[in-house]
């Protein structure tokens, strides 16, 4: 089946205009395009796409990403440094999820700290600023 570049952002939740940004950035040399220049996405393209929104979502560079595309365009002579890359990419989501895990703690411990002070229609209980403490 072929996508035009509107059915592609409605599928992945993206704007045409960020297609057609990825794809001036080099980061979609994989996909056709028609005698007058339009833009026609197979399903594998949108399986490339998401795997570069997920990249992205890592918080990689768009730079970064292109290396990977341009690795994946280069064969199996790459396939260590794409790897690497996802084991890095890997280690970076862990440390992110470590840090929302200690964002949630706070949030926990704030939500019951206004929990007790709502049921007992004050602060006054806990006996800290009004700031609170952890």
């Amino acid at each position: 089946m072929k996508y035009s570049i509107s059915e592609v952002a409605k599928k992945l939740d993206l704007t045409a205009y960020t297609l057609r940004y990825y794809d001036k950035e080099g980061l979609m040399p994989f996909v056709e395009r028609t005698p007058n220049g339009t833009r026609v996405f197979k399903e594998s393209d949108i399986d490339a796409l998401k795997i570069i929104e997920c990249l992205k979502s890592t918080g990689m560079p768009i730079k970064e990403i292109k290396n990977f595309i341009d690795w994946c365009s280069d064969g199996d002579s790459t396939l260590q440094e794409r790897y690497d890359m996802f084991l890095e990419r890997k280690t970076s989501v862990e440390e992110q999820m470590e840090e929302l895990k200690k964002t949630m703690e706070l949030i926990e411990h704030k939500c019951s700290y206004y929990k007790t002070a709502l049921d007992a229609g004050t602060e006054d209980i806990h006996k800290t600023n009004k700031i609170g403490n952890f």
